[in-house]
């Protein structure tokens, strides 16, 4: 629903237009209709419904975090130093925990407040939803991100095959009675999967709703390739973005060459799946043919630094994409691996990890080309075209204001490289998603952050014995886990692959 009041923002200073220029003039910002219909010097504009005063305040354009699990937010900081294929069946554990309504819309506030408060105003929320689709709970997700006021797509993470069958050697790795039990669990049908995208976009479009939904893939090994490009027709039919997890880890290359005779996204662009407002989600192993798929299809390449940091997946060739043409978006990934959303820690490390790449520092991302990547970039990567990611006449009122009397732009030099760098969150005391003002004063409108918090506190504690459970269920799997993980260690992919990883003593030369 169109937000039909006007709200006048006075006196900040402001990030402007698709450069993202600084403009340290105070300035008056007036929107309407969710949308920026003005700006001018401050004290130029008058007559709207609501005025907020931002003298001493620097606006910035929304983040757009591509990539967050709001299924993780519960087991924030329960593992660490295990690499992606191992990590991950501590998330979809044997033995699930079950939660109730009130729960999952607590879960998800998580990632929402997180959010908001470290000046992310879109997010792409990739939700398991588990072994059966259940309405009720998925409502309670939806009206959570519908409260906090932050701008949401949801997806539910499809795929028509057994977390078992995306890896290869699984019946060498696997003993016979894990492998039964594990291919036996049950899970959502292909129709149960469609049927929701398909219902929710009749009300929830993201293009018509603040808080809508997207498709998502989870990933192609996941996938039967007929399921995969069901999933890419109702993408097209109904207009959506469209996302999956392709190439995170070294493992996958092997994967995609022992499931299709070549890497997967050279797999996908022979299959017709790449198209724009396609979201390749972390894209970190790639070779030149693959960089090539990618700009000659309009698919976007998401970058997830700080995850792919974490779980020692490797750093994506950055430079390279973008050389090539390629659309660069951001993603923070979900809290169970990284502990944090925070998008601004997101745009740091993207840049910062850039400089491991080679010697000639004019190829390293610079704080200016993350901060694009992070909003223009995430804009585009989700079919909104330039509405999104910049401060201009026209574009969607989706905009943070970051204090400039705090110690990390003391002395302002450089506001870009000084928020991209330094800033984490502590600065920022308003947000406005859809032209609604979501922070002010540093205070959320749209809840009761402090009754929040403390309710999470309690609900966790009231689950923690659970999650202990579930993670000890998960043993033998992890064993039978590392030693395919292992086994496909000794096995080559491509010599023109981009190596994503630093070698050390004992692993040898990558890849």
């Amino acid at each position: 629903m169109t937000n039909a009041r006007t709200t006048l923002l006075r006196g900040a200073t402001a990030l402007l237009g698709e450069a993202q220029a600084y403009d340290a003039r105070p300035l008056d910002v007036l929107v309407a209709g969710g949308r920026i219909t003005a700006i001018e010097p401050a004290g130029t504009v008058a007559g709207a419904d609501e005025i907020v005063e931002l003298g001493g305040r620097m606006l910035v354009p929304g983040l757009v975090n591509g990539h967050q699990h709001s299924h993780e937010h519960f087991q924030r900081g329960r593992t660490e130093n295990l690499p992606l294929e191992l990590w991950q069946h501590l998330v979809r554990t044997r033995v699930p925990v079950p939660l109730t309504p009130r729960q999952v819309y607590l879960r998800t506030l998580i990632g929402a407040i997180e959010s908001l408060r470290t000046g992310c105003t879109t997010l792409v929320d990739d939700l398991a939803v588990g072994a059966a689709v259940d309405r009720e709970r998925i409502d309670a997700t939806m009206q959570a991100y519908e409260d906090s006021g932050i701008r949401a797509l949801v997806g539910f993470a499809m795929m028509d095959k057994p977390i078992i069958d995306n890896f290869p050697f699984a019946d060498e790795a696997f003993p016979p009675g894990l492998a039964a039990e594990l291919r036996a669990a049950p899970r959502p049908t292909q129709q149960d999967y469609l049927g929701l995208v398909r219902d929710l976009a009749r009300t929830r479009h993201p293009h018509a709703s603040r808080v809508g939904v997207l498709v998502s893939a989870s990933a192609p090994q996941r996938c039967t390739d007929a399921f995969l490009m069901q999933v890419r027709a109702v993408a097209d039919e109904l207009c959506l973005p469209l996302i999956t997890h392709v190439q995170e880890t070294r493992l996958q290359v092997v994967t995609g060459q022992l499931f299709y005779g070549v890497p997967i996204v050279e797999h996908l662009d022979r299959i017709g799946f790449l198209k724009p407002a396609t979201s390749l989600i972390h894209a970190v192993w790639l070779n030149p043919r693959e960089i090539d798929a990618l700009a000659r299809s309009g698919a976007t390449a998401q970058h997830n630094p700080w995850s792919n940091l974490l779980l020692g997946s490797g750093v994506q060739p950055v430079r390279e994409l973008l050389e090539a043409g390629v659309n660069v978006s951001l993603g923070s990934d979900g809290s169970c691996s990284t502990v944090t959303v925070n998008m601004l820690n997101v745009l740091g490390s993207a840049a910062a990890v850039s400089k491991l790449r080679g010697d000639r520092q004019d190829r390293w991302l610079s704080a200016r080309e993350a901060l694009r990547a992070g909003t223009i970039g995430g804009s585009r990567a989700l079919g909104f075209g330039d509405a999104l990611g910049a401060i201009r006449v026209g574009a969607i009122a989706d905009l943070v204001g970051y204090r400039l009397d705090t110690v990390t732009f003391a002395p302002l030099t450089d506001p870009v490289r000084q928020l991209v760098y330094a800033e984490r969150g502590a600065g920022l005391d308003f947000s406005m998603v859809d032209g609604r003002v979501a922070i002010a004063g540093g205070r959320m409108r749209g809840i009761d952050e402090a009754a929040i918090l403390a309710e999470i506190e309690s609900e966790y504690r009231s689950l923690a014995g659970q999650y202990e459970a579930a993670e000890a269920s998960v043993a033998p799997v992890l064993e039978a886990a590392e030693r395919l993980w292992r086994r496909s260690l000794a096995l080559a992919i491509p010599a023109d692959t981009y190596a994503a990883r630093l070698p050390d003593a004992h692993s040898g030369p990558q890849p």
